[in-house]
């Protein structure tokens, strides 16, 4: 019997494999079809952001790498939910900034960083699975976008913003649902299920159909991959069970809430009725509101 190809997941690959220069052309692969253009990895950056730890087994990984336009690309995977993860995707995007410029070096040193998260979890509500961002400077007015005017090699040079803030991108791996057509899609298809197309021509995914195949690993390593992957599935057990018991508590009370609200406006509309018919009988308003309780006002509008 054949045995039929098992494929290593991203985020363990990221972590074990794609750091090797030997695989570059699986992670080049994935940039070049996500930021639509070619991507040369020149080497992997090491920065506190990306040291392995003990502990660290479900939750995110990174590769921090510099491109072959002296760019810094950052590629984060996220199994678990973190409350503030904007937050810190923007605080690893300005540590990577600050860590590749020296003191007293020229702000036209600093250079532009793609941060690219790769999503396990439900981070919002949206309705696409891949979301990109970045700073533009638009004219409240004029609704034009700005272009700075610089001077570089003794030339005035225009200048886009987007050449040089940072770019972020949100994939939203389990918001993925539909047939896979293009190279992007056969990514995210990859990411989310682990399968790869045995006619497959996206760039890099051919490579990873060699390179991350389950079965080359030798056993402990499949043991290790094994347990990361439980944990994974353990992990995102627990969170949806919380998940789902939070709304049934949230219907729960829902329910229990509107039945109290049912009772008050029940009671509300009797009192009401009662007192257009003591009204009717010429009870003065004093003696209808001791006995609905209702304010002379409300009764004298009757």
């Amino acid at each position: 019997m054949v045995q039929k190809d098992r494929y290593i997941r991203f985020d363990w690959a990221v972590k074990r494999l794609l750091r090797n220069k030997a695989n570059f052309g699986v992670l080049e692969g994935f940039l070049t079809v996500l930021l639509g253009e070619p991507i040369r990895i020149v080497e992997i950056l090491e920065s506190e952001g990306n040291q392995q730890r003990e502990n660290d087994k479900f939750n995110r990984v990174d590769i921090k790498a510099r491109n072959s336009k002296d760019e810094i690309i950052i590629v984060e995977v996220q199994n678990t939910r973190e409350i503030y993860y904007l937050e810190r995707i923007l605080f690893g995007v300005a540590k990577a900034i600050t860590e590749h410029i020296e003191l007293g070096e020229l702000y036209s040193q600093v250079k532009k960083v793609y941060s690219i998260s790769i999503l396990y979890f439900d981070i919002g509500k949206g309705n696409d699975y891949l979301y990109h961002g970045q700073n533009s400077f638009v004219g409240v007015h004029t609704g034009d976008f700005l272009e700075v005017t610089t001077k570089e090699k003794d030339a005035i040079v225009r200048k886009l913003p987007a050449e040089i803030f940072p770019e972020y991108f949100l994939i939203r791996v389990n918001e993925f649902n539909k047939v896979a057509v293009t190279p992007l899609e056969e990514w995210i298809e990859y990411l989310k299920t682990g399968i790869i197309r045995p006619d497959t021509k996206a760039p890099g995914l051919e490579e990873a159909r060699r390179k991350l195949i389950y079965y080359n690993m030798d056993r402990a390593e499949q043991l290790a991959y094994d347990e990361h992957i439980n944990a994974v599935m353990i992990q995102n057990d627990v969170l949806s069970t919380a998940a789902e018991e939070g709304r049934e508590e949230g219907r729960q009370e829902g329910r229990q809430q509107g039945l109290a609200e049912g009772l008050e406006q029940g009671k509300q509309e009797k009192n009401i009725e009662n007192a257009r018919t003591m009204k009717a009988l010429n009870i003065s308003s004093e003696v209808i509101q001791q006995v609905t309780g209702l304010a002379i006002k409300d009764i004298e509008e009757l």
